[in-house]
């Protein structure tokens, strides 16, 4: 549903970076290989970038992304992401003892073992962890420069979170998209107070829509291209090959599960639109649009999710940076 390939057999392509803590520096490697295909100063492929949306880690990934992108290009796209993943890696001798103590109460946790409860609001350090998540981006993407630059951007942003008063799924859009934006599609009720944002208070991206997938599809303020294809990176598997028996198995797919059931009923959507598409009930000037998965894979817990070793970052970007170049070349 869109505007078509154009006359030089350029397909415009959208991506959607699904949410998953630290496995989405995943994300960040599928994306530093993918820019690269899409750069429009390049001959390295037929594709056009028109969009990127995110949520909860992948929200950090496609607003880095896309900063560095319409800012300064490429290669600016793919420094921005190289240095938020390094900010946020646990590299001072406290902080990886600080990490390594988190990922072995939440295996503990995952077991089902007994851990006392605390909400947030309660503990002193989910705000020093929430002015570091900011100091963090904001060391790295000038969020007041996002209005202009949105102005005049060929690829729309896209970020959900989650109205945690009304319910409601939320998305921010382009110009709309500020520090505290990619915090409330990241603040995981557990580790973050809900964000406020003009009088409307939210939480993680992952109870709306992970990711925004739909919203490619809306006519934005401004005129721009809509894909042809949108290409989804997927952090939480659809099968595993065997009924989970142990509490930790459990608990993984359990969290597997509710991190897919909004990107589905997402694709689904656009599945629905396909099919009324091929069957003539939609305006001629509609056309179907095709939906590629770039995963992760399944071999590792929910637990790690927490886990911001950098040598565990970097295997996984690497690992994003293999699988893009592995998709990539399926399709030549």
């Amino acid at each position: 549903m869109g505007n078509g390939v154009d006359t030089d057999g350029t397909t415009q392509v959208a991506i959607a970076c699904q949410g998953g803590g630290s496995h989405t520096a995943f994300t960040a490697g599928v994306l530093k290989r993918l820019l690269q295909e899409c750069d429009s100063d390049s001959d390295c492929g037929p594709y056009e970038l028109v969009g990127l949306s995110g949520t909860s880690g992948g929200a950090v990934c496609a607003t880095a992304a896309w900063y560095g992108l319409v800012s300064s290009g490429t290669d600016r796209a793919v420094a921005t992401l190289e240095a938020i993943w390094r900010d946020f890696s646990a590299r001072s001798p406290f902080d990886r003892i600080t990490n390594s103590g988190l990922v072995a109460l939440a295996q503990f946790a995952a077991r089902g073992g007994p851990l006392p409860l605390f909400s947030p609001y309660e503990l002193p350090y989910t705000r020093l962890g929430r002015d570091q998540f900011l100091d963090t981006l904001e060391a790295h993407v000038e969020f007041e420069r996002v209005p202009e630059l949105a102005a005049d951007a060929s690829v729309d942003l896209i970020l959900g979170a989650a109205d945690v008063t009304e319910g409601e799924f939320e998305t921010f859009r382009d110009e709309e998209v500020t520090a505290e934006t990619v915090l409330a599609s990241a603040a995981i009720p557990t580790l973050f107070e809900a964000v406020g944002i003009d009088g409307h208070w939210y939480w993680d991206g992952l109870f709306s829509q992970n990711p925004p997938i739909r919203n490619f599809l809306t006519v934005p303020q401004r005129a721009r291209e809509k894909p042809d294809e949108i290409w989804i990176v997927q952090i939480n598997p659809k099968r595993r090959e065997a009924v989970p028996e142990s509490m930790e198995d459990i608990t993984n797919r359990r969290n597997e599960l509710a991190g897919n059931l909004s990107l589905f009923q997402e694709v689904y959507f656009i599945e629905q639109v396909n099919d009324l598409i091929k069957q003539g009930s939609l305006p001629a000037q509609y056309k179907p649009v095709d939906v590629e998965f770039i995963d992760l894979g399944s071999d590792l817990s929910a637990p790690t999710k927490l886990d911001r070793d950098p040598e565990f970052i970097d295997r996984l970007m690497q690992r994003g940076q293999r699988r893009a170049e592995r998709f990539l070349s399926g399709r030549a």
